[in-house]
């Protein structure tokens, strides 16, 4: 299967930052939860214990997230994930959230301008210093991603243009230790995903120590009904080391593209 890297613009080398503090005010804009304790749990947390602000905004919740339907229908699992992610937000220090309300799945049937302009009005609330999101890959295939990764890059355009845009990204080191694991656990849904972003490209790298971990992983089980059967499989050490490493590239260093391969939820 063939692996990509973010075609990105040539521009004069900085170091990566490395520190969550140096970051300010930080709003995550995110699909389902989830998606914003593995990419940026570890950001969070560092990021209110240096005394920033931080607000998280998730479009959906995930209500399709089961191979059980019969047993998790839709009402029930989107209560169930919405108690999760304010669990798992608490566990960071996190306490301003906002929810879309989309619908599982449906995030690239919606009226763009509409959305766009409702998530314009919040970051001219945050103002925040910098934005996590999604790249135009989605990191993971995933059209939701992808949809939000659009919806978050304009609306920071009109409404905080100044702030710094940050997309999450895999890289080299995060590949060559999930390789042995793919074809057992279908996390990336295209063939052109992981990206190998490379270290001397990345905006930000925050690497975790143990503590931190610890932290992370209490996050990330706190949504139980997402992650208990994930840890279990892939065992506890193996998602730690995966994910130890919070990784993301300037939103103005990644080159346009038609579009990217793309998957989206059977609904």
């Amino acid at each position: 299967m063939s692996r990509s890297a973010l075609h990105l613009r040539p521009t004069p080398d900085a170091p990566a930052i490395t520190e969550a503090a140096d970051l300010g005010t930080v709003l995550g804009i995110w699909a389902h939860p989830d998606d914003e304790a593995l990419l940026s749990a570890g950001l969070m947390a560092a990021a209110r214990d240096a005394g920033q602000r931080v607000v998280c905004v998730t479009a959906t919740l995930g209500e399709h997230g089961t191979d059980d339907p019969r047993h998790w229908p839709p009402d029930r699992l989107a209560a169930v994930r919405g108690h999760e992610l304010r669990a798992s937000l608490a566990a960071l220090g996190v306490c301003e959230h906002h929810v879309l309300g989309i619908g599982d799945g449906a995030c690239a049937e919606q009226p763009e301008d509409f959305v766009v302009h409702r998530l314009a009005r919040i970051v001219r609330e945050v103002a925040p210093d910098t934005i996590v999101t999604f790249g135009p890959d989605g990191l993971t295939g995933h059209e939701d991603h992808q949809t939000v990764s659009r919806w978050a890059t304009a609306a920071r355009a009109l409404a905080a243009p100044r702030a710094r845009l940050l997309y999450a990204t895999t890289t080299e080191e995060f590949v060559d230790a999930w390789e042995p694991a793919r074809d057992a656990f279908a996390v990336f849904l295209t063939d052109e995903l992981p990206l190998r972003t490379p270290r001397s490209s990345l905006a930000v790298e925050l690497r975790m120590d143990s503590a931190a971990l610890d932290r992370k992983m209490v996050a990330l089980r706190a949504q139980a009904s997402q992650m208990t059967g994930l840890i279990a499989a892939l065992g506890e050490d193996r998602v730690r080391d995966w994910w130890s490493v919070e990784t993301f590239v300037a939103a103005e260093r990644v080159e346009s593209r038609t579009a990217w391969a793309s998957w989206r939820v059977a609904a």
